[in-house]
């Protein structure tokens, strides 16, 4: 398994290397093509383009009196080598440039009447262009012209000529020297190729293996990778993974470790009552009866955990739908609690209700009720010596807020966090109660998470809990 996992990663290497090295291969294909094939058509554009704008500098001088018209004439005449002429009514203005460097302008004299007729073919157009052969070199000229100026006796004309060279020897030179360059650049594309590829492999076969033995269960195993911000963020995101198998793991086996302890319990009782019964009491009424009847409510509490734990784990998956209507909370808290006379009448337990008449909320009713049973069982594990639960319900903003609270012990405050999972103990006077499932705040909790309200708990160690939920208030 090892060697195929060796080989696995190698070829993954391989793969990343072949495609950093054709990304290379590729980025200097393109330019050699665009080099190559499109400098010929690139550098005809570009030179049209030019002499367009220079026409243009050229008829704005003239128009505008500009001095240094004639002197930018003669520089680009002799440094850039163009031709210029201007003609008006046919009749020539400017001969530059005059010397033995250039050829002199009229020998370009025969293009003017085309220029001149591609002016004058389209009223809407001052200026035309096309390239020609001169004959003699090999290679094309550029023959430009523009209106000047317009005029009732005739228009004034501005002609400017420019050879295009061959780029042959450009090309030979850009050859050579792309050959060079393409060779650096391959040879630099195939070292970077191979350690960009063992940078990338390297964390990710080493995340792998670690996933395999979190796989394992190695739940303190961590992935401490040092490469590419996304491969980091992947291995931040799998010890967080891990951390949370590691806590779903130790919650497992908690809950399993607490129930079968809550389910030993109430066997161990049935099955020594049931022997009682058998060996001792199956004549004697009374007694038979006194026996069958912890035997049932024991099988009671045996139901109510497994019933406890599938609501759990339900609310816990979202299997639970939410059943939302408007109902009046005040009602609701009132029925609940007489359910609790017994605990009056034969406990000394004194249950206060703070209420306004009338308090309309949306929710669902069945699980807000079950919510309320279940904070009200907590209230009287915990209530204190005094056994006094005050139950209060008042505005709060646009909600209806909940309140139930005791005079018991109270909860550390680096422990009220942890009140609500499933069987938490405290250090000290926070210990859950035998006739409980243990589960009755985390049911709670649940029900308030899927009705996305907010709860919580407020205590101070020797004074006391409130507990408290926020409803949607409806109005009439």
């Amino acid at each position: 398994m090892n060697s195929r996992l060796r080989f696995d990663f190698k070829s993954i290497r391989f793969r990343l290397w072949v495609y950093f090295l054709m990304i290379s291969v590729a980025i200097l294909a393109l330019i050699w093509f665009l080099q190559i094939f499109f400098l010929n058509n690139y550098y005809d554009q570009m030179k049209e383009k030019e002499v367009s704008i220079l026409g243009q500098e050229i008829k704005n001088a003239y128009l505008t009196n500009d001095k240094s018209l004639t002197e930018k004439i003669q520089q680009y005449s002799i440094l850039n080598d163009y031709y210029f002429s201007m003609e008006y009514n046919g009749k020539p203005l400017l001969f530059l440039p005059d010397n033995e460097t250039v050829r002199p302008v009229y020998t370009y004299q025969r293009q003017i009447p085309k220029l001149k007729e591609i002016i004058e073919a389209d009223p809407e157009k001052d200026s035309a262009s096309f390239k020609f052969s001169a004959g003699r070199e090999n290679y094309n000229t550029l023959a430009y012209a523009t209106i000047i100026k317009k005029t009732d006796s005739g228009n004034l004309y501005l002609y400017i000529f420019t050879p295009l060279y061959p780029v042959d020897s450009t090309l030979a030179i850009l050859k050579s020297q792309f050959f060079y360059v393409t060779m650096g650049a391959m040879f630099l594309a195939f070292i970077m190729a191979l350690l960009f590829s063992r940078r990338i492999s390297r964390p990710v076969r080493e995340m792998t293996e670690s996933a395999k033995r979190l796989g394992m269960g190695q739940y303190k195993i961590r992935f401490d990778v040092d490469s590419y911000s996304e491969i980091n963020r992947l291995a931040d995101t799998l010890n967080t993974a891990a951390y949370e198998m590691e806590q779903a793991d130790n919650r497992q086996k908690d809950l399993v470790a607490n129930v079968s302890h809550d389910l030993k319990t109430p066997l161990t009782l049935i099955r020594s009552y049931a022997e009682m019964i058998r060996d001792m009491s199956g004549d004697n009424p009374e007694k038979r009866n006194a026996h069958l009847k912890v035997i049932i409510d024991e099988t009671e509490n045996m139901t109510n955990l497994v019933s406890d734990m599938a609501t759990v784990c339900a609310m816990s998956m979202h299997r639970i739908d939410l059943d939302k209507e408007v109902f009046d909370l005040t009602s609701l808290t009132a029925g609940v609690l007489s359910s609790y006379e017994i605990y009056v009448e034969q406990q000394g337990y004194n249950f206060q209700l703070n209420a306004p008449k009338d308090a309309q909320v949306f929710a669902d009713k069945d699980k807000i009720s079950q919510a309320i049973h279940n904070l009200t069982s907590n209230a009287i594990k915990y209530c204190g010596e005094d056994k006094a639960i005050n139950v209060t319900i008042k505005k709060s903003g646009k909600k209806y807020r909940f309140e139930i609270s005791d005079h018991g012990p109270g909860i550390k405050q680096e422990e009220i966090p942890h009140v609500w999972d499933r069987y938490y103990k405290t250090s000290s006077n926070y210990v859950r109660a035998t006739t409980g499932s243990g589960l009755g705040l985390s049911i709670v909790k649940e029900i308030f998470t899927l009705h996305h309200t907010g709860f919580g708990v407020l205590s101070k160690e020797g004074q006391g809990s409130t507990f408290w939920f926020e409803l949607d208030m409806v109005k009439k």
